[in-house]
């Protein structure tokens, strides 16, 4: 099992979606953010977020899945952000889950 994490601008909500849905990924979760990007924070990722002072309206999705259906999803945002080069891009993080409830 696998945690699944995107960040997106609020505007890709339906690729976002779409791309979850191509990917197998039948439930998952999404909030609403506002990322911030700083000149004085040079560690972080270039174009994560716009610059703008009064930050930009962001999503983040996550949710617990199957390691094949993670890695399809990866996959479909680098083609995405390949085809699509808005100035925004897709970010996309696997991480493993050691413990479950389940």
């Amino acid at each position: 099992m696998k945690l699944l994490i995107i960040t997106s601008i609020s505007e890709d909500l339906h690729v976002i979606s779409e791309i979850l849905e191509q990917a197998g990924v039948a439930v998952f979760s999404v909030s609403e953010t506002i990322g911030h990007k700083t000149e004085h924070h040079n560690f972080l990722p270039d174009n994560w977020f716009g610059k703008n002072e009064d930050g930009t309206n962001a999503l983040f999705f996550f949710c617990f899945t199957e390691d094949d259906k993670a890695i399809k999803t990866i996959e479909l945002v680098k083609q995405y952000n390949a085809e699509n080069n808005t100035g925004f891009p897709v970010r996309a993080f696997v991480s493993p889950v050691e413990m479950s409830s389940n």
